[in-house]
């Protein structure tokens, strides 16, 4: 059983057609990379998976629960950062990784202390969130999605501007996250950490999947050459 399984994923903003038509399975301990251009339905396919959008048609399963008949055990199983990350700007760091943990099921202080001291954010914890740099903010988002026995990560550009050291520490932390089982969904523009972390490349554009591929073997150049190839080019459109 795959821990996502979206079938025939199709979302409508109005009269546009923001995902048209997507099926997209992953397993456990799998982490895949979304690459696509803005606009391509990246961001409305990973809410959608995480219960944050409503499917206008087709079928999305979280570890083999369907989310509209069990919305809590589904959202308790998925960890999703959106963009920009959703804070509770008025709770410090600590507040906020904390209450989501709790909002999981999880009551292990030593976790929430763990994952704050792995992403860098330990120095920062008393800190309210809405004091925070773009950067920091993107790490406590990250904090809040891996917190707790999540079987899903979702990840919206969530690792888009970080510095370097950040960077290596947020990627350790994904790994990490997927060696302990769960799926891994990231959407993002970086093609060197599409390339360097995930073992998927998924190419999206105008709403519709247009590639699925190991990524075993492609290093930055051999993504880019394969994005070119799946993205239309406007301008000659």
């Amino acid at each position: 059983m795959s821990a996502i399984d979206v079938s025939d994923l199709t979302v409508h903003y109005g009269r546009r057609v923001a995902v048209d038509s997507v099926s997209l399975r992953v397993d456990a301990r799998e982490i895949v990379a979304v690459l696509g251009p803005n606009g391509a339905g990246k961001s409305t396919l990973l809410a959608a998976i995480a219960g944050a959008l409503p499917a206008t048609a087709g079928t999305i399963r979280i570890a083999g629960v369907d989310p509209a008949q069990r919305p809590l055990d589904a959202r308790r199983a998925t960890g999703f950062c959106d963009q920009p990350p959703t804070l509770y700007e008025f709770l410090t760091v600590e507040e906020h990784v904390t209450f989501v943990a709790r909002a999981r099921g999880a009551e292990d202080a030593a976790a929430v202390t763990a994952v704050l001291a792995d992403l860098g954010l330990a120095g920062v914890s008393q800190r309210l969130c809405r004091e925070l740099s773009f950067g920091m903010r993107q790490r406590v988002g990250l904090a809040a999605a891996l917190i707790g026995a999540v079987r899903v990560v979702l990840l919206d550009e969530t690792l888009n501007g970080l510095d370097p050291r950040a960077s290596v520490r947020a990627r350790a932390s994904v790994q990490r996250a997927a060696e302990a089982g769960a799926a891994v969904v990231m959407s993002t523009h970086l093609l060197g950490v599409a390339e360097r972390l995930c073992s998927r490349i998924v190419i999206m554009d105008r709403g519709r999947i247009r590639a699925d591929v190991a990524a075993h073997g492609l290093d930055a150049a051999a993504v880019e050459e394969l994005y070119m190839q799946h993205v239309r080019d406007e301008d000659a459109a």
